[in-house]
């Protein structure tokens, strides 16, 4: 893939991110394939969790990760920022529906499970954090990750 580089205008109208907050992100080896997910410190990179499962896809795992980190933070009652690079995921967050088209079977029985709770926490649930789109293009990679590009 070509690499785009941004105009320091272009940049400038991104602006810089907010290192006081959570940034989360999910790889999968294979589309469908072995899926993690994890939240990290935007700034530090600490692991605040991380999950894996046998069979996903990349968007379920993003939706899962904004999930995961909302309820988390909700328990702690702190409005921390969060970022995610997936346009996807945050619109699926919006519907509070997981709009994948990844087959229902007995090999992927156990992702649906969480992903319906995930539904449900979000039907339950109200939440103030901001969730903010990552600039990869003018910030690069986010910090959550997994460097396998």
């Amino acid at each position: 893939t070509k690499k785009v580089v941004l105009s320091a205008e272009e940049k400038a109208k991104c602006g810089i991110p907010n290192l006081e907050s959570i940034s989360v992100d999910a790889a999968c080896a294979g589309n469908p394939g072995v899926m993690e997910y994890q939240g990290v410190h935007t700034k530090t990179k600490h692991q605040y969790f991380h999950q894996k499962f046998n069979l996903g896809t990349n968007n379920i795992g993003e939706f899962l990760a904004l999930v995961h980190v909302l309820a988390w933070l909700k328990r702690e009652g702190k409005n921390t920022p969060i970022y995610t690079d997936s346009k996807i995921a945050m619109g699926w967050v919006k519907a509070k529906k997981c709009r994948t088209k990844l087959e229902k079977n007995i090999k992927t029985e156990a992702l649906f499970e969480v992903v319906r709770r995930a539904e449900i926490w979000l039907h339950n649930n109200s939440f103030t954090n901001p969730i903010l789109k990552w600039e990869t293009k003018s910030w690069g990679e986010i910090p959550a990750d997994f460097g396998r590009k």
